[in-house]
Order: C-alpha cells, then sequence, then structure tokens
C-alpha cells in the first residue's frame, strides 16, 4: 500500500478502527475513530462517507495521530474533541466537568413532566457542564433556573455552554450542596450528585480515571452528597415541590429510606435506559 493510500479517510479510519478494538477492546470503535476524524476534518459523517478517497493534509493527519495517541492512552472521546451531546444540545466538556451521560436524560423527563409552563423556580444543584439545567430550559423557557457547583472551573465551562447555545433563563452560582443559594423557596430541585464509595475499583477504570473525583466519589458509601441534597431540598422546596435524584443502580433503598426518614411523600423510583433504578423522587409536605 502506498504512503498516499494510507493517508485518505476510508484507510485511516480503518486503521485507527482496529488499534483502538485491539487496545481498548472497546464496542464502539469505529465511532470513536469516526469522531475523531470529523473533528480533526472540521467535516460531517456524511462528507467522510461519500470521500472516502479523499486525501488527510499533513496538519489534518497529525492533528488525528495526536488525538488517537490520546484515545488509545484511554482518554474519553468527549475530553478529546472538547464536547459531547446530551438533550440534543452540544455540550462543551473539559476535565474539570462530569461527562454528560444518556441514561442522565431520565431526570430531564421526569424533571419537564413536573413543571408546567408557568414561571416556576428550579434549582440544579452540582451542575458540572449545566446539561441537566440547559435541557429543562430549553423545554420550560418560562422557568427560572438556578444552577449551583463547587467548582468555578466547572461553572465558567457551564455558563459558557449558556452563552452558545442562548439560553436566557438559567443563572449559575458557587454553592457547597446548599451554602450561599439565595433564601428563597423551590418548585423543584434536581441534581446528579456523586455517589460513587470513595474507594470503589470502577474509578480506577475506564472514563472515570480522567474525570473529576469531586464530581464522582463520595463519602458514606456513597451517600453523604445524596443525604446532603436530601436535607436542604426539605428545607427549600414549596409545599409539594418535589425533588428528583440519581444515584447508583444499587442505592435506590437506602435513598428512599432517606427519603422517607426527611419527610418526604410520594416517594417513587424510576429505570434508565439500561433498565437499572438511577432515579428516585419525592414530594415536600
Amino acid at each position: 500500500m502506498s504512503p498516499k493510500s494510507e493517508r485518505c479517510i476510508q484507510q485511516v479510519w480503518k486503521n485507527a478502527t482496529e488499534q483502538i478494538a485491539q487496545q481498548l477492546r472497546d464496542e464502539t470503535a469505529e465511532t470513536d475513530a469516526r469522531v475523531l476524524l470529523q473533528h480533526c476534518l472540521d467535516k460531517s459523517h456524511s462528507y467522510l462517507l461519500t470521500w472516502p478517497n479523499k486525501q488527510l493534509s499533513e496538519t489534518q493527519n497529525n492533528c488525528f495521530q495526536k488525538a488517537l495517541k490520546r484515545r488509545l492512552s484511554g482518554e474519553p472521546i468527549a475530553y478529546i474533541v472538547g464536547y459531547r451531546e446530551f438533550w440534543s444540545m452540544p455540550l462543551k466538556v473539559t476535565p474539570a466537568t462530569l461527562i454528560p451521560r444518556p441514561e442522565t436524560e431520565l431526570l430531564v423527563e421526569l424533571a419537564i413532566t413536573r413543571l408546567s409552563d408557568e414561571t416556576l423556580q428550579v434549582l440544579d444543584m452540582g451542575t458540572g457542564s449545566g446539561a441537566i439545567a440547559l435541557a429543562i430550559a430549553t423545554e420550560k423557557p418560562n422557568c427560572q433556573i438556578l444552577a449551583s457547583d463547587i467548582s468555578d472551573e466547572a461553572l465558567i465551562v457551564a455558563k459558557e455552554n449558556a452563552d452558545s447555545l442562548n439560553i436566557k433563563n438559567v443563572r449559575f452560582i458557587k454553592s457547597d450542596w446548599g451554602n450561599d443559594i439565595p433564601q428563597q423557596k423551590f418548585d423543584l430541585i434536581v441534581s446528579n450528585p456523586p455517589y460513587i464509595e470513595k474507594n470503589d475499583p470502577h474509578l480506577l477504570q475506564g472514563d472515570l480515571r480522567f474525570e473529576p473525583d469531586i464530581a464522582l466519589s463520595a463519602n458514606s458509601n456513597g451517600l453523604s452528597d445524596l443525604i446532603s441534597v436530601i436535607k436542604f431540598s426539605k428545607q427549600r422546596l414549596k409545599s409539594g415541590g418535589t425533588l428528583l435524584l440519581e444515584h447508583g443502580f444499587d442505592q435506590h433503598r437506602a435513598v428512599a429510606d432517606m427519603f422517607e426518614e426527611h419527610g418526604f411523600s410520594n416517594i417513587n423510583n424510576w429505570q434508565d435506559i439500561f433498565g437499572n433504578i438511577r432515579v428516585s423522587g419525592g414530594t415536600s409536605i
């Protein structure tokens, strides 16, 4: 095979797919290679399919080889290309933010079904890249949403996402699980807090190795931040207001107990797209 043919889109894509599949045993190797190609060529998927024999320039090839090297080290695609799609929104992500995951869209779905088109007050605790708050904002433009996070770096990313999407009904604030939240009551509070146990071996595997520990793990068997959100929400929800929490697949019973202990009613849980119970909710009396 000539050096020229080795640099055409089709061959570069094929070679990268094989390397990723072999080294990472990644079932999405072909997609990973495609996304990296699209990123370095600044082209669409359809372009790659239409022009398979198009040659990569020196600059494009260097970009791709560097990106591929990062992927082969295990670094998540989202951090390499700098974005992840969530709720049909392209969101900027950095190593300061958790990578939004498809299963978290369940939390958004449940939230919007509990919000009317009136001007309601919503709080997103631990917003990260802003994914949950911004998704709710696009569906409920009359709602006023406050999104909080302890990380200055994450808040910068979230604000950039709001600006790039031209979303005006979300306000961001620095807060450590309720500290410095304005003295007001909310109709709905949502949160996807850290819930992995501190010493869980999964933190040393896959994408989790690269994501911020502050957004992943918590004390007390992963329950400490969930407890903080529940306690705060009990005090700051309006009567009849709802708290929705994402949590680990094996934590729903413990979370239900905490809801009950703090006086919530209508306690329920829901399965994500993979059939795991990942969201629990309750109503403030």
